[in-house]
């Protein structure tokens, strides 16, 4: 028993090794800023397309989204039906136009740029309205992500949850620190594959 979880544990290590790979090698490719928030915008759909899924459907759908449905039973394939559909219409529709009106807009690399540049805000406060709640919200999501990991690992690992919280932590703000958009891509569509 004790050598297979060495062997599991070991594996794991081996596979956030991995990932922090990545992110080192997608360190070494970033020449500017917009290569490390957008990847130069050379990303091929498929890719961007898993990742933004990955991200998109990270903690709540591995744990939250099982047992609402375990609860609640075959109602929730509602949930399933509802997240497929805002998702297609989402790539449909506007995924595609703010991919160009970004380009358009002064090749705005951020959305708070975005907005500031399409509505020609001299007044930089749509980019500081918007840059403070995507902080906001982002930090209690990313939040909310990170304790579901150190559930995970803890629960599959057995490892204390502040060690598993801290080791996911430090791994996912290392490879994003590293290589930024492109070494978060391939990370999510690693796991996804």
């Amino acid at each position: 028993m004790l050598l297979d979880n060495i062997s599991i544990v070991l594996v794991f290590a081996v596979y956030l090794l991995f990932m922090v790979a990545i992110g080192v090698l997608y360190y070494r490719k970033t020449e500017n800023l917009a290569d490390y928030i957008l990847g130069g915008r050379k990303l091929n759909s498929w890719v961007t397309a898993l990742s933004a899924q990955a991200s998109d459907m990270s903690g709540w759908l591995l744990l939250g989204v099982p047992g609402y449905a375990y609860l609640s039973g075959m109602e929730s394939i509602w949930l399933a039906i509802g997240l497929a559909t805002g998702t297609y219409l989402n790539w449909k529709f506007v995924a595609k136009k703010l991919r160009k009106y970004t380009q358009t807009a002064g090749d705005s690399i951020t959305i708070p740029v975005y907005f500031e540049n399409r509505f020609r805000d001299k007044s930089h406060s749509l980019r500081i309205i918007s840059s403070i709640l995507i902080l906001i919200f982002f930090l209690l999501y990313t939040s909310s992500g990170l304790v579901a990991g150190g559930k995970l690992f803890n629960t599959v690992f057995e490892i204390p949850y502040q060690q598993a919280l801290l080791i996911g932590a430090l791994v996912i703000i290392s490879y994003t620190f590293l290589g930024g958009f492109m070494a978060v891509c391939w990370t999510d569509f690693s796991r996804e594959c």
